[in-house]
């Protein structure tokens, strides 16, 4: 794979808590001049970059980084994000949902966070470092009827990043329709590429620029 190849399918990210206004106008102006799939933003940050950068795909979170919010909460930010000019929407589940089997409730808090993305993309972060091979299997088995586009594995603040055996489960599982995104720890070009291959058409990580292009800055 060339490096624009991969590139091109890697949401361009910066969530950390102390991030900056200058600091996303760096993403943005390198998401734009490398070709990113999208950037990925803090909510806070949407409109401004909305403006500054008109003709970018910008993403931004919900229920993040934790997912226990109310569901009311989460279709809240939902609308406001795409009402700030949000293209695409990453949402975090409800672990103690999971964890306490109450399938019905987590499939309906997906579905309802869909109906407000509605053209919009919606992916899904289930935080795969929490979740037992068991609940990994059950999400696969209703994910594809809550209409979600990407199943997503991280939000890069728990325990551990993206995994390759989570990605080759997934995609032995998902219908070819449901899409996947890796996000957590990937840092390299090998993790990168291995990630693709495995099945995954989006990357969340914000080292795409250093592992890519590192050579021409």
């Amino acid at each position: 794979m060339n490096r624009d190849e991969i590139f091109s399918h890697i949401d361009h990210t910066l969530l950390r808590a102390d991030a900056t206004w200058p600091e996303i106008e760096q993403l943005c102006a390198e998401a734009e001049r490398y070709g990113a799939a999208s950037v990925c933003i803090p909510p806070s940050f949407v409109a401004r970059a909305r403006q500054h950068y008109p003709q970018l795909k910008i993403c931004t979170v919900i229920g993040f980084p934790l997912g226990y919010n109310c569901r009311e909460s989460k279709i809240f930010e939902a609308r406001q994000a795409l009402a700030h000019g949000a293209d695409e929407l990453d949402m975090v589940i409800d672990l103690g949902a999971v964890h306490e089997g109450r399938w019905a409730d987590v499939a309906e808090e997906i579905s309802s966070i869909k109906q407000v993305s509605a053209v919009h993309v919606l992916k899904v972060i289930i935080e795969t470092c929490y979740l037992s091979e068991a609940e990994k299997r059950t999400i696969c088995q209703l994910f594809p009827a809550t209409g979600a586009d990407f199943l997503k594995t991280s939000t890069g603040f728990g325990s551990a990043g993206a995994q390759l055996e989570d990605i080759r489960l997934f995609r032995s599982l998902l219908p070819p329709q449901v899409k996947l995104k890796a996000a957590g720890g990937i840092r390299t070009r090998e993790e990168m590429e291995a990630f693709r291959l495995a099945g995954c058409d989006r990357l969340g990580c914000s080292a795409g620029v250093k592992a890519l292009y590192g050579e021409e800055e």
